[in-house]
């Protein structure tokens, strides 16, 4: 029998005036229960999908077509490659919001519908007005907020850079999470050829393969579950691992990514790729040194790790900032064009 996952940590009674300061220390997930309960979205969903449908067509302006994420009943909601993993088992298409929700709202009834899944939508620019409407200060800077819409799906495990808070505003919601570290045993799939940007656990959670994925019951081992339901939100931090599951017939999530870094600093992602072709095929004995070398400048560094040079010839080893970072981009660019 496989290991159960554990519930996520849950704040209690939380005052929204206090999630700023919260968020900025956070470092481990959390269960917000009843966070955006006040919402008008949430107030609407809990009356039925067709209100909750009347109010997002509110701010629907109709000037752009959203990108619509469709599979056939067979999927059962899973958003994945295709069989020999060639392509995927699903198409989109641009469509108007308000069909897509009419869509929605025709095929409740239906016991096996097609899956159908408008993902990370940009809400200001989709839906303007709803964020107004729809309050919740998180106190960061420049937060991207967006909206996903649909009926039942299920999201492989994959990790996103920036924290993440996502609200629940109309259906229930899992969300299985995972640390980092269980990397090994979500047996990732391909960085360059992914569903929808990121790298995804190939396991189908709702019927694991053991045979060829035999390390997954230590990933659950480790793993963090709740189910969420409207006015509900949970904290994701950076590179946490999330499989996420539309439950009902009408799902709405809103969510917000951000940084809490300097605009300057770079994708990270940049630097693994770069690592991966440069370090990857080298004999293991190289690679143990440049682990020494990558340990001293970057994941050990500190003062001390350039206080022996003077200050006017540290070079790319100077305390970063916007202009050092554009000293270290151009070296970077030079070196990469030799």
């Amino acid at each position: 029998m496989s290991p159960l996952p554990g519930p996520i940590d849950e704040v209690p009674d939380l005052d929204p005036a206090q999630l700023p300061a919260l968020l900025r220390s956070w470092t481990t997930p959390k269960v917000l229960r009843g966070l955006v309960a006040h919402w008008p979205m949430v107030t609407a969903a809990r009356d039925s999908a067709a209100a909750a449908v009347a109010h997002l067509k509110q701010f629907d302006h109709g000037r752009m077509p959203v990108t619509a994420t469709t599979a056939a009943p067979q999927a059962q909601g899973r958003i994945f490659y295709n069989e020999d993993m060639t392509g995927f088992n699903f198409r989109r298409e641009q469509i108007a919001l308000r069909v897509v929700l009419d869509t929605l709202l025709k095929y409740q009834a239906e016991p096996a519908p097609p899956t159908i899944y408008v993902a990370s939508t940009t809400l200001d620019s989709f839906l303007p007005g709803f964020a107004a409407a729809n309050p919740l200060a998180l106190g960061v800077d420049e937060p991207l907020t967006s909206i996903w819409i649909g009926n039942r799906s299920r999201i492989a495990a994959h990790q996103d850079v920036p924290d993440n808070l996502a609200c629940v505003a109309a259906g229930r919601r899992r969300v299985t999470l995972f640390p980092p570290d269980q990397i090994d045993n979500l047996y990732i799939g391909p960085l360059d050829f992914t569903p929808a940007g990121q790298a995804v656990s190939l396991v189908d959670f709702a019927s694991p393969d053991l045979q060829r994925f035999p390390r997954f019951p230590v990933a659950l081992a480790q793993a963090q579950v709740a189910e969420l339901g409207p006015g509900d939100a949970v904290f994701i931090p950076s590179l946490w691992w999330h499989h996420m599951e539309g439950l009902d017939a009408f799902n709405v999530l809103v969510n917000s990514w951000w940084r809490p870094v300097p605009a300057w600093m770079d994708a990270p992602m940049n630097a693994l790729m770069l690592a991966m072709l440069a370090l990857r095929e080298l004999p293991p004995a190289q690679r143990a040194h440049w682990r020494a070398l990558f340990d001293h400048y970057v994941f050990e560094a500190d003062a001390g790790t350039h206080a022996h040079v003077p200050a006017h010839a540290r070079g790319v080893l100077a305390p970063l900032d916007a202009a050092t970072a554009g000293n270290v981009r151009s070296v970077l660019r030079r070196r990469l064009e030799r």
